[in-house]
């Protein structure tokens, strides 16, 4: 899926169409704690709707249409793939919306040096670095945008003045509220700042993070599991190129593993939290996002993590990735 840039497959079994499988169905097994190794078959839900030749194409799109499917497989009378539909061919100049929009409050954590991207962040703030002919901010600001957030809440530091101004010189005016710490706080606390100001659940993201998932699937995922806060993770694979050995008493092999494969989930910076967290976070105070998951933790709180894929995750603050993205490289 990543490397053709698709959220969707086609499963067969040598000529036999099994189905189809979508990233949706992947982060499900992700998190139901299905190990990836496992057989694809073991996850294909044989229980989608499909399309058949000898329906009506009113009918099919009707199916397409109710279940806002990106693709409609189109089979024979014996199971066969006869045809493949695709939403964007049938709908887009429609009009037609794909997935209902949302509109909850979105708070970017822009305060930081970006002493990662030394020495261009010694001119510019990390968020205002340019990415073709937009800086890394607005992509973010649009993806949200996109999906049908509009209220965004900045915290602000390091050359604010300098993202005040550059934003309020846009052709496209953002709604943002800036709220200033006047000491470093952390990666969270100067999110206390907010307390009364926001009623709902919301996104928190870092300003360097980019990542190619369309936030409504953490959103339901989010509000379905009950969760206070959701963690958007990368599933990251190391391989390690040597034989692994496990020892016992007296030094006595037990085990040997030939370059395994290690699959951990990464915190990429991007989050949904319940507004009673902002309660969480002590005023004034530097304050961290792992010292709110503790504080959430031992409580008996609910923390959730919504997996996405490594390469959909781009993480903007360091220079290899940038250079990746800005397609300099």
């Amino acid at each position: 899926m990543d490397e053709a840039k698709v959220k969707t497959l086609l499963v067969f079994e040598k000529e036999h169409f099994e189905g189809i499988i979508t990233i949706g169905d992947i982060q499900r097994a992700i998190i139901n704690n299905i190990a990836l190794q496992e057989p694809l078959l073991r996850i294909l839900n044989k229980n989608k709707i499909y399309g058949y030749k000898t329906e009506s194409e009113e009918i099919i799109l009707e199916k397409m249409r109710k279940m806002r499917a990106e693709i409609m497989p189109i089979l024979d009378e014996k199971g066969e793939l006869e045809n493949v539909w695709f939403w964007d061919d049938l709908f887009k100049k429609t009009g037609f919306s794909q997935r209902e929009k949302i509109n909850f409050p979105v708070v970017i954590m822009a305060g930081g040096k970006g002493t990662r991207l030394k020495p261009i962040t010694n001119v510019l703030p990390k968020p205002l670095v340019p990415i073709g002919d937009k800086t890394i901010l607005e992509t973010i600001l649009d993806q949200f945008e996109e999906i049908g957030c509009t209220k965004f809440f900045m915290s602000i530091n390091y050359k604010a003045d300098m993202m005040k101004y550059y934003l309020s010189q846009l052709n496209h005016q953002y709604d943002i509220e800036f709220f200033e710490e006047d000491k470093p706080l952390g990666t969270i606390g100067s999110v206390s700042l907010l307390k009364g100001k926001i009623a709902t659940p919301f996104f928190v993201s870092n300003c360097d993070i980019i990542i190619d998932q369309d936030y409504r699937d953490v959103y339901d995922y989010h509000i379905s599991n009950k969760n206070e806060l959701t963690i958007v993770t990368a599933v990251k694979s190391l391989k390690i190129p040597y034989g692994v050995i496990e020892t016992g008493v007296d030094g006595l092999m037990t085990s040997l593993q030939e370059k395994p494969e290690i699959t951990y989930m990464i915190n990429t910076g991007v989050y949904i939290l319940n507004p009673e967290c902002i309660d969480e976070i002590p005023e004034g105070k530097f304050f961290h996002i792992t010292h709110l998951m503790e504080k959430i933790k031992m409580k008996g709180g609910r923390i959730g993590c919504f997996p996405v894929s490594e390469q959909a995750w781009k993480d903007m603050g360091e220079w290899k990735e940038y250079l990746k993205v800005a397609n300099i490289i």
